[in-house]
C-alpha cells in the first residue's frame, strides 16, 4: 500500500476503509472482510456509533497493532470543551479497544473549537494520538485555527469527489502543511456518478470500474481517501488502483465535471450550523 507522509513524519496509507453509514450490526463483518482484503487503514467516528464493532473486528483480525492505522473523530463538545474532549477521546479509545489512536480528527468546525483543539494537542503531546487533524473545515476556518494554535493539523478530511473537487482548498491546506483527505469519494451515487459518461468512458479505456477511476483520480492528486463497501468483491476491487494511471487528458476531462458545490450539506447555512452544532452523540 502506498503511503503519504503527514506534517509530523507519520506515515499514513493513502487508501483506507470507511464505515460511515454502515449499521453497527454489519460493521464488524465489514471490517473483518476489509482486513482480509488487505486494508490496514480504518476510518470511523463517534457520531457513526459503530466504534465498538470496529474495535471487535480489529481485535479479532490477527493483524498487529503496528500494521494498523486507525482514525476516529471527535464530535462537537459541550463546555468546558477541554474537559469533555478528553472524556470523549477516552470513550472512543475504549470502544475501539486501543491504547492510542493514529489519527484523531475534530469532526466539525463548530462549538468551542479552540478548547477542543487544545485538549487534542495535550493528548498528542502525551503520546495518546500520533497525529491530530480536522474535518469539514473550509479555508477561512483552517487559516484561523493554524494562526492561533501551536500544532498545525496534519489532515483536513473534507468532501472531495468528481463533482466537488476542492482544488483551491487543497492548495490552501497544502500551503500550511495540511493534507486534504477525501470523504464521500463516490458522492453516494448522486448526479448518476456510477453511470456518468466521462467516468465510464475512462473506465472502459482502462478496463476499470467507475469507483476504480475515481479512487485513482484521487490518488493521482495526492489525496488520501477512505472507500466504503459491504461487498467483499468491491472491497478488493477498490484496492486495485495502483497498477494503472490516468492520462493528463483524462484528468482534465474529470476536472471539467466539477460543479463547485457540495452534494451533501452547506456548512455555511445557519440552519445546518445550528443542527450540527447542537447535535450530541450517545
Amino acid at each position: 500500500m502506498r503511503t503519504v507522509t503527514l506534517n509530523n513524519g507519520v506515515q499514513m496509507p493513502i487508501l483506507g476503509f470507511g464505515v460511515f453509514q454502515i449499521p453497527a450490526e454489519q460493521t464488524e463483518q465489514a471490517v473483518t472482510d476489509a482486513l482480509a482484503a488487505g486494508y490496514r487503514k480504518f476510518d470511523t467516528a463517534a457520531s457513526y456509533e459503530n466504534e465498538e464493532a470496529v474495535g471487535r473486528a480489529l481485535a479479532a483480525g490477527g493483524v498487529s497493532r503496528e500494521e494498523l492505522f486507525v482514525t476516529t473523530k471527535l464530535w462537537v463538545q459541550d463546555n468546558p470543551a477541554e474537559e469533555t474532549t478528553r472524556r470523549a477521546f477516552e470513550a472512543s479509545a475504549k470502544k475501539l479497544g486501543l491504547d492510542y489512536l493514529d489519527l484523531y480528527l475534530m469532526h466539525q468546525p463548530f462549538g468551542d473549537v479552540y478548547g477542543q483543539w487544545r485538549s487534542m494537542e495535550s493528548l498528542h503531546r502525551e503520546g495518546r494520538i500520533k497525529a491530530i487533524g480536522i474535518s469539514n473545515f473550509y479555508p477561512d476556518r483552517v487559516v484561523d485555527l493554524v494562526d492561533h494554535n501551536e500544532i498545525t493539523p496534519a489532515v483536513n478530511q473534507i468532501e472531495v469527489h468528481p463533482f466537488f473537487q476542492r482544488a483551491a482548498d487543497q492548495r490552501i491546506n497544502s500551503e500550511r502543511g495540511i493534507l486534504v483527505e477525501s470523504w464521500g469519494p463516490f458522492a453516494a451515487g448522486k448526479n448518476d456518478l456510477f453511470t456518468d459518461p466521462v467516468l465510464t468512458g475512462i473506465g472502459d479505456a482502462h478496463g476499470r470500474t467507475v469507483p476504480q477511476v475515481v479512487l485513482r483520480w484521487l490518488v493521482q492528486r495526492g489525496i488520501p481517501v477512505n472507500a466504503k463497501s459491504v461487498s467483499r468483491q468491491r472491497m478488493k476491487a477498490n484496492l486495485e488502483v495502483f497498477d494503472f494511471e490516468l492520462t493528463a487528458d483524462q484528468m482534465a476531462r474529470i476536472a471539467a465535471l466539477d460543479t463547485g458545490a457540495s452534494l451533501y450539506f452547506d456548512h455555511h447555512d445557519p440552519a445546518m450550523v445550528t443542527w450540527l452544532g447542537n447535535r450530541r452523540t450517545s
